[in-house]
């Protein structure tokens, strides 16, 4: 049995190689993908509601549209990822790597982003009301138009990021409202 036919029987697929693999559309809700090598495949408009990618590859990989909700992707490898429009809300994306990733206009409410590497990446237009971003690195981050309403910014790396026309509305920034400040009026 190959790896994407275990995955497709079983809905498990641990530490599974699919990588550059097309799963556009696929049902994967609740499919246990830990440790999994999905490099550069596509999962674009797929459903991984609830779905277990602890410490995968991500890598490259077409997420646009995807259903993420309430997922597990904590230490996952998302780098250059295309999260474009994807549901991420309440998902658990602490530890993980989105170095350069395209999350504009995703849905991101309630996520937990605590101590995720986000430097570069584009949150334009995204929701990230009652997020928590503390300690995360955000350093040249896109917020422009992003909603960051009861968000946790607090120790979190700022430097460089945009914040043009982004709501910050109760959000926490123990400390960072100064910078917030000067990141936003230089836009």
């Amino acid at each position: 049995m190959t790896e994407l036919e275990q995955l497709k029987s079983t809905n498990q697929c641990k530490g599974c190689n699919l990588m550059g693999i097309d799963l556009s559309e696929a049902n994967l809700n609740g499919a246990d993908l830990n440790e999994a090598n999905l490099k550069g495949a596509d999962l674009s408009r797929a459903y991984l509601f609830r779905a277990i990618l602890t410490h995968a590859n991500l890598s490259g990989a077409d997420l646009s549209c995807a259903d993420l909700s309430n997922a597990d992707l904590r230490w996952s490898d998302l780098r250059v990822v295309d999260l474009r429009n994807a549901d991420l809300s309440e998902a658990d994306l602490s530890e993980a790597d989105l170095t350069e990733a395209d999350l504009s206009g995703a849905d991101l409410r309630w996520a937990d982003l605590y101590n995720a590497k986000l430097n570069d990446a584009d949150l334009s237009e995204a929701n990230l009301s009652g997020a928590d971003l503390s300690h995360a690195n955000l350093s040249g981050a896109n917020f422009n138009q992003a909603d960051l309403t009861r968000a946790d910014l607090s120790e979190a790396n700022l430097d460089g990021a945009n914040f043009s026309n982004t709501t910050l509305t109760d959000a926490i920034l123990n400390g960072n409202e100064s910078i917030i400040f000067q990141l936003s009026s230089h836009s």
